[in-house]
């Protein structure tokens, strides 16, 4: 195998917060001498993440095995995912903060697994993979993600599964969503659909589609992290790992 110098693209504030979880977590646990720092950790899981790279090829990147990369990210996306608020949670921080209204959007993130493919084929996409909802403030803040479900589930239905538009019910905060929510009770307003529409509804759905753009770039910041542009693990961590990737981005973002 051939070495070289690379880089990946993340602040060292966001590496010095990720050494600093890992870190606790050590302590916390009493773990013993292990073969890399917590800011060697910390540096592994981000080019893993950010990167999209192989458990070989970052395990043969930092001198280590193959099984003590997978269970260095394992660990690590695992603490992350932690600190990823609950639905109720995220929605009162976001009342707290001002925010006038919310962008609910869904993703589906590829993978390669194709065994007994059928619940996981998206028909839309025509591509494997999972569905995963996104809420996000109107400059595209991620407040929350969802957990993962097979790619053939209708945003609605996913939403629906969540408990999403329930929440958003009980919290009274204004939810702009695309045609895949039509249906959607409570807050939730999506565009009108048909065709020959007259030109009042046109307009109510290029302002629409203005209002919701922007937050829907949440979705796109996501899958910055090149992991998520398609799984080679198991399709069922998907959900783990975009709530963790969400930590990361918001403090990349947030300290940036």
């Amino acid at each position: 195998m051939l070495f070289y110098r690379a880089a990946v693209d993340v602040s060292r504030a966001t590496l010095t917060y990720l050494a600093g979880i890992i870190r606790r977590h050590r302590k916390a646990i009493g773990s013993p001498w292990r073969r890399l720092s917590p800011g060697q950790q910390a540096l592994l899981v981000l080019v893993y993440l950010r990167k999209g790279e192989t458990f070989a090829e970052v395990a043969a990147g930092f001198g280590i095995s193959v099984a003590t990369a997978w269970r260095y990210v394992e660990e690590t996306v695992r603490l992350l995912a932690a600190r990823s608020p609950k639905l109720e949670r995220a929605l009162r921080q976001a009342q707290c903060d001002g925010v006038h209204y919310l962008v609910l959007d869904g993703m589906l993130i590829p993978t390669d697994r194709v065994r007994a493919g059928r619940p996981y084929f998206s028909g839309k996409h025509r591509v494997h993979g999972m569905n995963v909802q996104v809420i996000a403030t109107p400059d595209g803040t991620i407040v929350w993600t969802s957990g993962a479900l097979p790619g053939r589930t209708h945003d609605l239905t996913a939403a629906r599964i969540w408990g999403i538009l329930r929440a958003l019910a009980r919290a009274g905060l204004l939810t702009l969503a695309d045609k895949g929510y039509q249906g959607a009770e409570g807050p939730v307003r999506t565009p009108y659909k048909g065709r020959n529409k007259p030109p009042s509804h046109k307009q109510a759905n290029r302002a629409h589609a203005r209002l919701r753009g922007p937050g829907e770039r949440a979705c796109a910041q996501l899958k910055s992290w090149r992991i998520l542009r398609k799984l080679r693990c198991c399709p069922l961590k998907a959900g783990r790992l975009c709530k963790a990737i969400a930590v990361l981005q918001n403090y990349e973002v947030a300290r940036g």
